[in-house]
């Protein structure tokens, strides 16, 4: 198996990688232009932020599994995957805490203004007089939008400071609110409305791009908070520009619209970063969650070694479209299965999913197959007269 880093990743893992029998190469300085010419005959590509576009997929000739050093895949062009029958897998939760703290950080620097306390204090400025002035997270609420592994883990960690907690996500429920010990509300505006910290934890996809935008923001007070640690594609940063100037938010970011790809590059988004309180998207860079990442890296690899199907798949289809569902007990022997096929073929019927299990002692197996259309009569008394066919049911 050969493997492409074109991120870095924990000296240990690359180890463990070869010790499987991999042939690994490792080019952190890699990136989507150079990535392309790169990508060669590789069977598995990881990255971490490089950003794999349709080229790449393209270009590459035996490349079968692209895995996602992170959580998010956005940075991967899962169309251009599935047409090419690439698996595209990730590793969630690894890095959960390593971004709430993140967040719980840029919360607390954007009350305090502990950025521009500490440029004005380089430049020779002492001014307690005016940085004195914070109103501090002790008794305020704090809204939540998007209560997955990470907003969870910042409502767990926000209320160990003493916020009181609002959340709207489309996966929570009411009960689940008060299991949480958090309120819950109906919408984001409602949140919004009523926040005196907002903290976003949305994936970016088609339905959430630009979300939080004018009239999302005309629901926040005057002078609350916004942090973003998950994406920037979430944010229309020319309205939260304007919202900044008359509302008077104050904003932690972790990411941006259109932030650079790699691990250092120049960057051009200064007018917005001049404005709030920012890091350069390294939320889930902690030694601990990289530790942690690397060794689920492991794990995916040594099962997709193991069995051609890598843990944390992300683009295989959740509900097969198939209803037609054809059982073939069989005597376990060569070929009987290519029979079936082939008859199934001869009335251009497509198997959609498989699974053929064997009984103890290997003598006997059941499979069973969806298929897109439901097979004859005659068809099905065709298949089950054949040569080592046990039993044939459609159910």
């Amino acid at each position: 198996m050969k493997i492409l880093i074109a991120d870095k990743l924990a000296d240990e893992a690359v180890s463990q990688l070869e010790e499987l029998g991999a042939h690994v190469t490792v080019d952190a300085d890699l990136n989507p232009e150079t990535l392309p010419a790169s990508i060669l005959d590789n069977e598995v590509l990881i990255v971490r932020s490089t950003k794999v576009k349709a080229d790449t997929i393209g270009n590459a000739t035996n490349l079968s599994l692209i895995l996602r050093a992170g959580a998010g895949v956005n940075t991967i062009d899962l169309k251009a995957a599935n047409e090419k029958g690439i698996h595209v897998a990730n590793c969630p939760g690894k890095n959960t805490d390593a971004v709430a703290e993140l967040a719980i950080g840029l919360m607390i620097a954007a009350d305090r203004r502990i950025v521009n306390a500490s440029v004005d204090l380089r430049n020779g400025v002492w001014n307690k007089k005016e940085y004195g002035k914070a109103r501090g997270l002790k008794g305020r609420s704090l809204g939540i939008i998007g209560m997955g592994a990470i907003g969870k883990s910042v409502a767990r960690k926000a209320q160990g400071l003493g916020m009181e907690i609002i959340a709207w996500s489309r996966s929570l429920t009411e009960e689940q609110a008060v299991e949480l010990g958090i309120e819950y509300k109906g919408t984001m505006n409602e949140v919004a409305a009523e926040a005196d910290v907002l903290s976003l934890h949305l994936a970016s996809n088609d339905d959430t791009r630009g979300i939080i935008n004018k009239d999302f923001l005309a629901q926040m007070k005057d002078g609350s908070i916004l942090i973003n640690s998950a994406r920037g594609e979430v944010v229309n940063t020319k309205d939260l520009m304007a919202a900044i100037k008359e509302k008077g938010l104050r904003v932690g970011s972790d990411v941006f619209e259109d932030e650079p790809a790699g691990g250092k590059a120049d960057f051009n988004d200064t007018e917005f970063a001049s404005l709030i309180t920012c890091t350069p998207h390294v939320g889930a860079s902690t030694d601990q969650s990289t530790a942690a990442v690397a060794d689920e890296v492991i794990n995916i690899i040594k099962t997709y070694k193991n069995t051609g199907k890598p843990l944390n798949g992300v683009n295989q289809r959740q509900k097969s479209t198939a209803q037609n569902n054809l059982v073939v007990r069989h005597f376990n022997q060569v070929g009987v299965l290519a029979g079936v096929f082939d008859a199934l073929r001869y009335e251009k019927i497509n198997i959609e999913e498989m699974e053929n299990m064997i009984f103890e002692t290997g003598c006997a197996a059941s499979c069973s197959l969806k298929l897109d259309v439901q097979p004859s009569a005659a068809l099905i008394e065709k298949i089950a007269s054949g040569e080592n066919i046990i039993q044939v049911m459609m159910k």
